[in-house]
């Protein structure tokens, strides 16, 4: 599929597949599209930074290959390795037929044949659909020596295999690096990238998008489920909901037959939208019936 030639199209492309953008977000991804340049996203956990990618791909019929970072990823496991096992048969397997041709055997284990391609290798190579979407996702888990790494790979959109030699891209990917700021990232990669930080959407937003993703939550109950989680990220919690969990969250409670909130109803789901015991235990008792009312005296009054 073509480009997406207005920041309009955008939001469209991204809408059809369920995912809900504001305008900035729209122009931001557009500039990356238009431009060729990597997408750098950074927020709080569940904002919909990974979606994003998944969605982009999906609307423009392309291959996602997603790289999820961790710590003391390096750029031998990012990009390839050789099939050992494999080598080992076709060595044993040449033992056994007598061959001595050793500049031979060598050449041939390290041919494509016994590649295994990682995916930043992957995302190099053509495709029929066009240059694939590549999400670099929780940059932030990594080290400086991959981001160093990452750094000579983004600008060149070329990686180089000591027994193969270089291979670049006949097309550079379509990028997107996520982080949830756990540490900063250099500004270097920054520098190399287009940025924009996902917040937290406000309450209409989180309403339209969980219309998308949840179509068969009646009006009330999801009124309801995003004023609470709105509220909660206004509590001194260790890990505040996401969007991801305010969707979990009406799907449990869609699967419960739930119509409308109640202290007992959010007490037994308390778990899809908290993730920690602390911040649990912190809605023990009346604390989840006091925010609760005070949730419903203000979507009595709007």
């Amino acid at each position: 599929m073509q480009i997406p030639q207005s920041i309009d199209a955008v939001q469209q492309t991204l809408s059809a597949q369920g995912y809900v953008c504001g305008r900035a977000l729209a122009t931001v991804v557009f500039l990356s599209l238009k431009l060729g340049r990597p997408l750098f996203l950074e927020g709080e956990a569940g904002v919909g930074k990974t979606e994003i990618a998944k969605a982009l791909a999906a609307g423009l019929n392309r291959r996602l290959i997603r790289l999820q970072c961790y710590e003391g990823l390096d750029a031998s496991s990012a990009v390839y390795e050789w099939n050992f096992p494999a080598q080992m048969i076709a060595i044993r397997t040449a033992e056994a037929a007598g061959n001595a041709d050793r500049e031979g055997l060598n050449r041939e284990l390290f041919s494509p044949d016994f590649l295994v391609e990682r995916p930043l290798l992957q995302a190099m190579r053509p495709d029929e659909n066009g240059a694939p979407v590549l999400l670099i996702d929780e940059l932030d888990r990594t080290d400086e020596p991959f981001e160093a790494f990452l750094l000579e790979a983004l600008s060149d959109f070329q990686v180089t295999i000591p027994e193969l030699g270089t291979i670049k891209a006949p097309e550079p990917p379509i990028v997107i690096l996520t982080s949830n700021r756990t540490r900063e990232v250099h500004d270097a990669l920054k520098r190399r990238c287009l940025y924009h930080w996902v917040d937290y959407p406000d309450f209409d937003r989180e309403i339209e998008i969980l219309h998308a993703r949840a179509p068969e939550a009646a009006e009330n109950l999801s009124r309801e489920v995003v004023a609470f989680v709105q509220r909660l990220r206004t509590e001194d919690l260790f890990k505040k909901p996401g969007v991801a969990e305010t969707i979990d969250w009406a799907k449990c409670l869609l699967a419960l037959d739930v119509l409308n909130l109640s202290p007992e109803m959010i007490a037994d789901t308390i778990g899809a939208i908290l993730k920690y015991q602390d911040d649990i235990q912190k809605l023990q008792g009346s604390e989840a019936k006091r925010i609760l009312d005070e949730v419903k005296a203000t979507l009595e009054v709007a």
